[in-house]
């Protein structure tokens, strides 16, 4: 690794610090500091993220054992990520989107559940833009909430300040879905419209957002784990499972949406 990169990281990850030190706090600036910093860090969040999958250059012999061992790790995490790539650009419920992957190359601040916000090493000049859905191989992520011209900042499922209109069960029972910060850690609030009958395994999906803005339609949220109903309550309690586990993303996928220009063709009823 080349001596500028130890000071790059450290750089880098004091400005992470910094923002979440204030993420933690509340500080009003935030939002203002992180745009800025996005900005200018960006190209480093991506250079200090691309060495993970670089090879180290040759040094001397004596440090060969360890460079080769480097250079080991180094083509094994390039394998995985390859894989979760695939999986990604497979995933059924993706079928025929437009997929920019991406790297979570920053975390914010942490909650019941993991962290509420990632960066990803993708921006504007990227194609990304904001209110775009973020998918991983399994499922929903979240939405994209600012974007840097070479990163961009990610609010998670699960953040209390998330939710998702969704469909639950086989019956597509609408609802929404939900973090809290009394949740049990990977758990959602799973808040069905009333008379919503739902069932432990139940698969829930996104039932869409117009132009596919925040959150395109079908894409897994999770299953239902428990379905608790209460006593005077018009609708039970639902927990979900979630798809993605916030805490070991890596290579994800942000779902470039484009509007629908053509109009929709009236159809007669009473004909096939």
């Amino acid at each position: 690794m080349p001596r500028s990169r130890p000071v790059l990281l450290v750089v880098a990850l004091l400005a992470s610090a910094v923002l979440v030190l204030l993420d933690l706090a509340g500080s009003p600036a935030t939002a203002a500091l992180r745009t800025g910093g996005a900005t200018v860090l960006g190209p480093l969040e991506r250079l200090v993220g691309s060495a993970r999958g670089a090879a180290p250059a040759r040094g001397s012999a004596a440090a060969a054992g360890p460079q080769d061992l480097t250079q080991g790790a180094a083509a094994e995490r390039a394998a995985v990520e390859q894989r979760q790539l695939t999986a990604l650009l497979g995933a059924p419920a993706l079928a025929g989107a437009r997929v920019l992957p991406a790297r979570v190359v920053g975390v914010g601040a942490p909650g019941p559940g993991g962290p509420q916000r990632v960066t990803l090493d993708v921006g504007s000049r990227d194609g990304a833009s904001a209110d775009l859905t973020v998918v991983s191989a399994a499922g929903l992520v979240g939405r994209v909430v600012a974007v840097a011209p070479w990163t961009c900042d990610v609010l998670l499922l699960g953040s209390p300040s998330l939710t998702v209109a969704v469909r639950a069960g086989t019956a597509g029972t609408l609802g929404f879905v939900s973090g809290s910060r009394t949740s049990a850690a990977r758990r959602l609030s799973l808040t069905p419209v009333e008379g919503g009958a739902l069932r432990h395994g139940d698969p829930v999906t996104t039932l869409g957002s117009p132009g596919g803005r925040p959150f395109q339609p079908g894409i897994p949220v999770g299953t239902v784990s428990a379905v608790d109903a209460q006593p005077g309550r018009l609708t039970p309690a639902v927990t979900v499972l979630p798809a993605a586990d916030p805490t070991t993303l890596d290579v994800v996928g942000i779902l470039l949406s484009a509007p629908r220009t053509a109009p929709r063709s009236p159809a007669v009823a009473g004909t096939p």
